[in-house]
This record gives C-alpha cells, structure tokens and sequence, in this order.
C-alpha cells in the first residue's frame, strides 16, 4: 500500500479538512481512526487520549463527523493533536435509519479506496452526499445516485447503454445485467450468458438517467418503492462483486425497513 504523498507539507504539522470514516480503539486510551481528507486522501491518524472522559478531540472525531484537524508526523502514525467539528450531521444522527444511511455512504467508500492520495472529487462526492442524506426527502435516490457516482471515480463504471458482450445499442425493452462482464446485456446475449440477472426496463432507464445527470436532475425522479428494491438488489450485487466481498451496512438497514413496516 503506497502512503500518501506529505511532501508538500513541510512542517511538522499541517491542517486538514476530513471526514470521519471509522475508529478502533487502540492501547488504553486512544483511537485509531480512518479519515478521507480533501488534501491528501485516506489516511490512518492516531487520537492520543480520545477516549478519556474529559478528552476535548472525542466528540469531533465520530464517524461521518466532518472536521478540521491539525495533524502532526508521528513515528507510525500521523498524530492529531487539535480537532475543530465543521459539520455533525446532526440530522443523520437523531435516528437509527439516518445513522445507517450515513454508515452506508462511508463503508462504501472505505471499501472502494486505499491510502492512495488525493481525490478531491470523491471529498466533494462524500461530503456532499451526506448534506443531500439531511436535506433530501428520498434518501434511497440519493444513495442509488451515490454509487453510481462513486464507481465512476474508482474506475468500475458500469455499460449501461450498450450491450456489454455485441455491443448493441441497449433498446428500450427488459434487458439483462452482468456484473462479471460489467454492465447490460441485450435479451439475446443475457438469455445466453450463464449469471445474468433480468433487469426491467424501467430500472434500467433510472440507472442511465443517474449516471449521466448531476444530482438536481437526478433529484426529479419519482421512483416508486418496489423498482427502488429492484434497483438496490442489482447495485448491491454488481458493488459486491467488484468489492470481491458483501458490505455490512445494507443488510441492517433492510431489517430497519422490515421492523419500520411490521410498526405500522
């Protein structure tokens, strides 16, 4: 794994802006967190004392948290010595279904990303994202619009407007999709083509809409609540595949949805 590049920082300290992916507890005391930073990237820095009742970092340093840290050069890890919150995300924090939402969008890109330096685009992805998860009422949209976004930064893009094995023009009828070839499949190629799976022709039409939009026009779309669970079925495969792993998150937010319906 490449570290990022610290080269422009001179000094023995340097300021960032970041986001909060996930800690560990390490030692007695401290925390190890995974931050995504606008300056440089993913990278590990250690909290010394965070854990500590009366420690001033904690609270700054949950995850989904964005914040501005002053980070030091420490002999294994890079070391934060101040924290400043600029945004909680307050909203995705006063109930389970938003803080899993939240948890969603960082899993998936801590999944998708190493230590690998800079990627402004994917901060702005990230951060923007979790504003549209407070201030946008459907947030399964903004999650399906999130991937696609966000596999389009980490170079996995799906084809979904030609077949992806005869390179036809992908026609307005049900098609297939194949997460092993990387995109959709025509009727012929999919009736074909052994773990294809059918994918109706207005899930498809979504999909293409998302991937070649910005998110207010994205944002218009009225999807109705069975072809959302079709289109997360199918996203979830193709990220699992390409992950070579199941994410956490997803399942416990089905169970949320579960539990939401059998209350009413």
């Amino acid at each position: 794994m490449t570290p990022p590049d610290l080269s422009r920082y001179r000094q023995r300290s340097f300021s960032v802006e970041a986001v909060v992916l996930r800690h560990s507890d390490w030692g007695e005391a401290d925390r190890l967190l995974w931050l995504y930073c606008l300056e440089i990237g993913k990278v590990r820095a250690l909290a010394k004392g965070a854990r500590k009742l009366r420690s001033r970092k904690a609270g700054h340093l949950e995850p989904f948290t964005q914040a501005r840290l002053l980070l030091a050069r420490g002999r294994d890890f890079l070391l934060v010595t101040q924290a400043e919150t600029i945004n909680a995300y307050l909203p995705l924090r006063e109930d389970l279904s938003g803080a899993t939402y939240a948890s969603y969008v960082v899993e998936l890109l801590d999944r998708f990303t190493y230590e690998e330096g800079e990627n402004r685009a994917l901060y702005d992805l990230l951060v923007n994202t979790l504003s549209r998860l407070c201030d946008f009422p459907d947030r399964d949209l903004t999650l399906r619009y999130y991937e696609l976004r966000l596999l389009d930064l980490v170079g996995f893009r799906p084809q979904l407007f030609q077949c992806v094995h005869c390179s036809k023009d992908i026609q307005p009828v049900d098609q297939y999709f194949s997460a092993n070839l990387g995109g959709a499949l025509c009727p012929d190629c999919g009736a074909r083509i052994e773990g294809a799976q059918p994918i109706s022709m207005l899930a498809l039409k979504y999909l293409r809409h998302f991937q070649r939009s910005n998110f207010a026009e994205a944002s218009r779309a009225r999807i109705p609540p069975g072809l959302h669970r079709e289109i997360e079925t199918l996203m979830q495969h193709y990220l699992s595949y390409q992950l070579e792993r199941g994410l956490n998150t997803p399942a416990f937010l089905r169970r949320l949805r579960k539990e939401s319906k059998q209350s009413q």
